[in-house]
């Protein structure tokens, strides 16, 4: 009997590349991976083509347009990889019974609550990147029902770009940084994530219900940004100095929420999945960065 395949969409992403890591601890499966070149995922049609010949058990949709600023400009943009592309991928699931797991934001939130975000809390997102995904995630539970979306927040890895490898860049290039230090949440090692997405896809197969709608996923631990600054910087030895400054002194085209911590709980109940500290897990990953 041939294995199950998993497609996985965004192979080339921070999450897509921590997934193709650790796909070789899951012999039985048989991994696709695709970035736009192979499944355009904005074009319906390609998708559905890809998915009668692949034919996959499930799929992870780890594509996004992740560039909150420029989303203010390329809205048509944002809105067909992060909302039109994830209905197409939602409904081919739907149609070929395969499990759909769609990575969302914790920018679907407005950032005014002051206690961690659960899953049924009101959305209303401050700038378009985070319409945009918000959009996903409604198009996707429209077009399949048993959808998973994974809502996470400041992703970080040893591939890509992203604020870890952007700090320890610049605290080699300059003598000092300022880092904004009143927006307030958790980041998320992708290298977890990853796992914690592969431990649901296996209860999933084991299972008889799929236990479908939204989580929240992050590290443990709540922080700024300049907290995050300064622990890069300690565990680098950096002589660089960090700053705390105002969100208000570092001003960009889109608005950011103030907080956007998120609440795990559910996540953790649901699939038994045990969450690393924010700090431990930064640590390992500047280890591979060495």
């Amino acid at each position: 009997m041939s294995a199950k395949k998993i497609l996985v969409t965004g192979a080339n992403g921070q999450l897509g590349k921590e997934i193709q890591v650790l796909a070789s601890a899951y012999a039985q499966y048989e991994f696709v991976f695709a970035d736009r070149t192979i499944l355009p995922i904005e074009q319906q049609s390609k998708v559905n083509e890809f998915f009668s010949q692949v034919k996959p058990f499930a799929c992870i949709n780890c594509a996004a347009y992740t560039a909150v600023d420029k989303a203010e400009s390329e809205k048509d943009r944002a809105n067909e990889v992060n909302a039109d592309a994830v209905s197409f991928l939602a409904e081919a699931c739907s149609t070929h019974r395969a499990l759909f797991i769609h990575i969302s934001t914790d920018y679907v939130f407005d950032g005014t609550s002051s206690i961690p975000y659960k899953e049924e809390d009101d959305t209303d997102p401050v700038n378009h990147y985070g319409r945009s995904k918000l959009f996903g995630e409604k198009r996707a539970m429209e077009k399949n029902p048993s959808s998973i979306i994974v809502r996470t927040s400041w992703v970080y890895s040893e591939f890509g770009n992203n604020f870890v490898k952007t700090m320890m860049r610049l605290m080699k290039e300059r003598e000092s940084l300022n880092v904004v230090s009143d927006q307030i949440g958790s980041p998320t090692y992708a290298a977890d994530l990853a796992k914690a997405i592969m431990k649901i896809i296996t209860q999933h197969e084991g299972s008889s219900s799929i236990k479908e709608g939204i989580y929240n996923y992050s590290n443990e631990g709540t922080l700024s940004w300049y907290d995050f600054a300064i622990a890069i910087k300690e565990l680098t030895g950096s002589a660089c100095k960090v700053n705390p400054i105002p969100t208000s002194q570092y001003p960009t085209p889109s608005k950011r929420p103030h907080y956007s911590l998120l609440d795990k709980s559910k996540i953790k109940s649901t699939f038994q999945i045990e969450i690393p500290d924010w700090k431990e897990s930064l640590k390992i990953c500047l280890k591979r960065l060495k």
